[in-house]
């Protein structure tokens, strides 16, 4: 800073969700060896009225089936993994006390309108400032939904012990090459982040290929 400039403001102690945050990503830095990929669903098939969030949480379970790996903890002391039997998808939600990680649980097992009731349990939670301890804990796999706010793409960050986050950009409509011409197609960013310590990069694209392979059927 130029000479004699001081700082201005107050410091303010991190608390809550901010101070959380402020660990939990601290250690996913210390801890976890992160690759991104990238890729882009075309979702110009989809039918009127489809329930965006909703499909990106089974787009998410059609791509733990076909690479369990992806739905896991993973204990660097110990060397292991270990893959879990439910998808409990955490949803990061921003707000003005910080980021916070309300759990859809058991996703696969669940339809779209029941998916629904549960984004819509958690909106409220939320914005009540309610969500219990106990609804952010035991995750298995993540979905950040910053296409909501601004934003094509990104390296969103682990939460450790798990082993991989999906992050989803804004809608958006791009000029694609079909036979014989060209038309514009919507088309939805995908961030794939994995621990490369115990994910395969094959693992991760396969992942990737079954989720945008469901987000590209109608509904």
């Amino acid at each position: 800073r130029p000479p004699g400039a001081r700082p201005t403001g107050e410091a303010e102690p991190l608390r809550g969700p901010r101070r959380a945050m402020a660990q939990s990503m601290g250690r996913s830095r210390d801890e976890v060896m992160p690759c991104t990929i990238f890729d882009d669903a075309d979702v110009h098939a989809w039918t009127q009225g489809q329930d965006i969030t909703a499909r990106l949480v089974r787009a998410i379970a059609a791509g733990c089936r076909a690479e369990p790996g992806l739905n896991a903890f993973f204990d660097a002391e110990a060397a292991s993994r270990r893959l879990m039997d439910r998808i409990d998808l955490a949803m990061a939600v921003d707000t003005p006390d910080g980021l916070i990680v309300p759990v859809l649980r058991d996703i696969e097992n669940k339809n779209a309108r029941e998916i629904r009731e549960d984004l819509n349990a958690i909106k409220e939670a939320t914005r009540q400032r309610k969500v219990a301890p106990e609804d952010m804990r035991d995750f298995t796999i993540t979905l950040s939904n910053f296409g909501m706010l601004a934003g094509r793409y990104a390296t969103p960050v682990i939460v450790v012990p798990t082993v991989a986050i999906l992050g989803t950009g804004g809608v958006r409509h791009d000029v694609v090459p079909v036979m014989g011409g060209i038309e514009v197609h919507k088309r939805i960013p995908l961030s794939l982040t994995f621990d490369h310590r115990c994910v395969t990069g094959g693992e991760a694209c396969r992942f990737l290929a079954a989720a945008i392979e469901n987000l590209g059927q109608p509904s």
